[in-house]
């Protein structure tokens, strides 16, 4: 695994630039570098056996809190770079004012998964580099979402625009609230609602993919975004399996960095064509959806 390359090349590092063993607990004189300011958010990070043994010892032996460690970081990383993961996307959008080529069933299905297993993740007070990006992910898709019905409509119809707009972010507001109340949907229930956004988070790929196939091009996806979630989903695997055990969310991210793979592979193939006017899939205008 790419995890353990790296985490084995730490540990050769000073083999290959002193010639000597591969240090052992205590090779390195025992130190404390940091300031109280910088220990403290550290030690509570990774845990202050890990912060002891890996930063004040130096043992790069301790396979185990390196994994750890690593596993942290690559979690925060998801997290920042999920901040502005879909920012082109929307930025693309307005710069464009079109939608075309986006899915509206991908994205409201994909926000509704992401709004149980936000509320999943806070109810069950798991670490917040464990899903900390869905807070940003759904809320973005929260947005572009609202793009899609802004841009999709005609400008005649402005009142019903916005009340398409409120109406779609009231019902993401009302949802996500009740999931978090214990006495409308109890952990057991919750936890059942967790394991149907696997299938909910892979079929909102389905019809982007779909809409892909059928127009021969991504019309207005970001292929930010696209590489961005492959790298996020895939990275989040490693992360699933060192810091929880818990097999739902394991699967889920396996079974997304798949099918993020094959958007990835689409945007390589589709990569310059543009999209056929005669052949827009329906999947990315509402009015056709709801005729």
């Amino acid at each position: 695994m790419l995890s353990e390359s790296i985490i084995f090349c730490i540990q050769c590092l000073f083999t290959i630039s002193q010639a000597a063993p591969i240090p052992y607990p205590g090779f390195f004189e025992q130190k404390n570098l940091l300031p109280p300011l910088l220990r403290d958010p550290l030690a509570s990070l990774v845990g202050e056996t890990c912060y002891v043994s890996l930063v004040e010892d130096f043992n790069i032996t301790d396979t185990a809190c390196l994994k750890y460690a690593f596993s942290k970081a690559l979690g925060f990383g998801i997290v920042f770079g999920s901040a502005v993961i879909k920012v082109p996307q929307m930025v693309t959008i307005i710069s464009k004012r079109s939608a075309k080529g986006l899915s509206l069933a991908s994205y409201y299905l994909e926000t509704y998964a992401y709004l149980i297993i936000l509320a999943y993740n806070l109810r069950q007070h798991n670490p917040f580099s464990t899903y900390g990006e869905v807070v940003f992910i759904a809320s973005q898709n929260v947005l572009i979402t609202l793009m899609i019905f802004w841009y999709a409509r005609p400008v005649a119809d402005f009142s019903m625009v916005v009340k398409s707009l409120l109406g779609n972010l009231m019902a993401f507001v009302g949802v996500f609230c009740i999931l978090l109340v214990p006495t409308w949907i109890p952990l057991w229930l919750l936890s059942s609602l967790y394991a149907v956004t696997i299938p909910m988070t892979l079929a909102s790929k389905l019809p982007q993919i779909h809409a892909n196939y059928i127009n021969q091009s991504t019309g207005q996806l970001s292929v930010f975004a696209v590489l961005n979630y492959f790298a996020g989903t895939t990275a989040r695997v490693f992360t699933t399996m060192t810091e929880l055990d818990d097999s739902l969310m394991l699967a889920g991210n396996v079974l997304a960095s798949l099918l993020n793979g094959v958007l990835v592979m689409q945007v390589y193939l589709y990569w310059g064509k543009s999209m056929d006017p005669a052949t827009i899939s329906s999947t990315s205008n509402p009015e056709a959806k709801a005729d």
